[in-house]
């Protein structure tokens, strides 16, 4: 008992819960705007393999830290286009083209680092982000360390949330989107295009994914291995079922699973002998009977998965 409450009173926990919660903030926020428009992205898995290998390779070539995170944003985009055109436009099924998305994204990131990056006994390596140190802010006891240390981009996943909630819930294009995933044809009647919205939710949330991914090579790491997202893009879309689809609950989610994560790192030095295979296991368990209790009142949006044509109902 005392060693489990050594470890959550520690600083360091709360500090890699941070860390740790960052790729996941950004990718349940870009599933959450697909789905709220009505479309399931099951592409998150290869789009942030890609975004963290464009965002890798555009610092390895000479580019900063902040246009390598444009340069996955921008790749994330074209994704979501590919995605958005072939559900939204055609009508495809969401997913088996979300699945062939993932597989052609992280298979083509793999490829072309092989193609563009000679890799020799060791995998090359960028400089990454490095911690924000803020004024007073960062000498606090315990916050100090555990909120006030962390790199750029965890702070620009908090902020992306907050934005994210008052565009959905305050501006007409929130409304928009959100109708989009609701009722289609309403948004049709008003004079709105309810495909191009679709499809421009799409990128935007694709482009969240792939900054997601680009955190693990830029921030938590200095290099590219294609096996490195370790399906976390699949976590974030049961996190949106967590959620509720509201992006303030969608930060608590993602922080709880990184919770769980860094709890059971620090529980397989502090109990030597047990089967860390356990410990690996805890998180996801965990997450599971969250999700169950949870989604029996999540109310999912209304069009979601259901291709629109105009005239039809």
């Amino acid at each position: 008992m005392s060693t489990t409450l050594d470890i959550l009173t520690s600083a360091s926990l709360w500090a890699a819960v941070l860390r740790i919660a960052t790729p996941f903030i950004f990718g349940v926020l870009g599933a959450l705007i697909c789905e709220r428009a009505g479309v399931l992205n099951l592409g998150i898995e290869g789009i942030m393999t890609m975004g963290a290998m464009a965002g890798w390779l555009t610092v390895y070539w000479g580019g900063t830290l902040w246009f390598g995170l444009l340069a996955a944003a921008l790749t994330g985009m074209a994704f979501g286009w590919l995605h958005g055109k072939l559900t939204v436009s055609l009508g495809l099924s969401q997913h088996v083209t979300g699945l062939g998305i993932t597989l052609l994204a992280a298979s083509l990131s793999y490829y072309l680092y092989r193609m563009w990056v000679e890799v020799g006994d060791l995998p090359p390596t960028i400089t990454p982000f490095q911690p924000v140190v803020f004024p007073v802010l960062s000498d606090i006891p315990f916050l100090g360390e555990a909120v006030f240390s962390q790199t750029a981009p965890t702070y620009l996943a908090l902020v992306c949330v907050a934005i994210t909630a008052w565009v959905l819930a305050r501006t007409p294009l929130g409304l928009a989107v959100r109708m989009a995933g609701e009722n289609p044809h309403a948004v049709d009647a008003q004079g709105l295009n309810p495909l191009a919205i679709r499809t421009g939710a799409v990128m935007a949330g694709s482009a969240l994914m792939a900054v997601g991914g680009a955190f693990l090579t830029m921030a938590a790491f200095n290099s590219f291995f294609p096996t490195m997202v370790q399906g976390r893009g699949w976590i974030c879309i049961a996190l949106v079922v967590f959620a509720s689809w509201q992006p303030g609950k969608a930060l608590i989610g993602a922080l709880l699973f990184a919770l769980f994560d860094a709890f059971q790192l620090r529980l397989q030095t502090a109990i030597p002998g047990a089967p860390y295979q356990l410990f690996l296991m805890a998180p996801y368990v965990l997450s599971i009977l969250a999700l169950v209790v949870v989604a029996r009142r999540a109310r999912v949006p209304e069009a979601l998965m259901q291709p629109y044509r105009r005239g039809e109902r």
